[in-house]
């Protein structure tokens, strides 16, 4: 008689399971976003961004604000180095609060203050070293001037949420 108790309810958790609507989330491979660089294009890789990049439909998608450079308390080192570990610390510091990794980073906007070709190579090596191989799109844009004087570095993101 417990044998067939036994069998039954394991019988009946099984059918019940059946009955249930299983739950939508997206696995990894659904959130996954296909970088695009085209081959009659120069490989923009190098440079620690992708030519495009597209995400998986029925994502939702958020906007993160500039980040600039300054840590928890608001100070700002007037290190333009130091400023742009500091953007993309606090990048990943946004993109945790949203349960986010930085795979899921379709696009970057970065603004630097009087940019000039030697700011790049420190540009490349933190967004290489947050991003890996899955380089978002990227557009930089010199600028003057950011919202407070000091500040040299600003970098916000759309991220594709599940």
């Amino acid at each position: 008689m417990l044998r067939t108790i036994k069998h039954l309810l394991i019988g009946g958790l099984f059918i019940m399971a059946i009955g249930i609507p299983a739950v939508t989330t997206a696995n990894e491979n659904e959130l996954k976003l296909t970088i695009v660089n085209p081959k009659d294009l120069h490989d923009p890789s190098q440079n620690g961004y992708s030519t495009a990049v597209i995400a998986p439909s029925g994502c939702r998608v958020a906007y993160i604000s500039g980040q600039g450079g300054q840590d928890r308390t608001g100070a700002l080192s007037p290190d333009f180095a130091a400023q742009v570990e500091q953007a993309y610390a606090n990048l990943r510091t946004a993109l945790d609060a949203l349960g986010a990794r930085p795979d899921q980073v379709a696009k970057l906007t970065v603004f630097v203050v009087d940019h000039d070709m030697s700011k790049l190579e420190v540009l490349t090596k933190n967004v290489k070293e947050m991003f890996g191989e899955a380089l978002p799109a990227q557009t930089l844009i010199p600028v003057p001037k950011l919202a407070i004087d000091p500040m040299l570095f600003e970098v916000e993101a759309v991220v594709v949420l599940d």
